[in-house]
């Protein structure tokens, strides 16, 4: 089984590849595709964040790039609910991918929550 870290790591990958497959293959539309480079760029920015925080040179440093990333699915939650709004695409095309945005927020809330707590109580030691 794979810890949270791996796999919060691939969800945001594949999240990100999802979206940018539904992104070629909806780009026509002249509205849906402004909406669309906007969810792109903070679909995409989740993943980005959560790889440079496995980097990170401190604990701050991963607080601050999860926060980032938790940041960038909260935006794209808001994108893909304009998007269902809008009917630009039928809502059942998103339903499977906005589903997925609140997992990724749930997961990203959680991590955060843990890591504030780990590091204060390290800096409570």
């Amino acid at each position: 089984m794979k810890n949270d870290k791996s796999d919060i790591v691939e969800r945001s990958v594949a999240y990100s590849l999802r979206i940018i497959n539904l992104y070629h293959e909806l780009e026509k539309d002249s509205v849906g595709r402004i909406l669309w480079k906007q969810l792109l760029r903070s679909g995409t920015s989740i993943g980005a964040n959560v790889h440079e925080a496995q980097g990170a040179q401190s604990k701050a440093d991963f607080i601050s790039k999860m926060s980032i990333a938790h940041k960038e699915a909260r935006e794209s939650a808001y994108w893909l609910r304009l998007l269902q709004e809008s009917e630009l695409i039928p809502p059942d095309r998103l339903r499977d991918l906005s589903d997925e945005t609140d997992q990724l927020i749930k997961i990203l809330s959680s991590i955060l929550i843990t890591a504030k707590r780990n590091k204060q109580n390290s800096q409570g030691s």
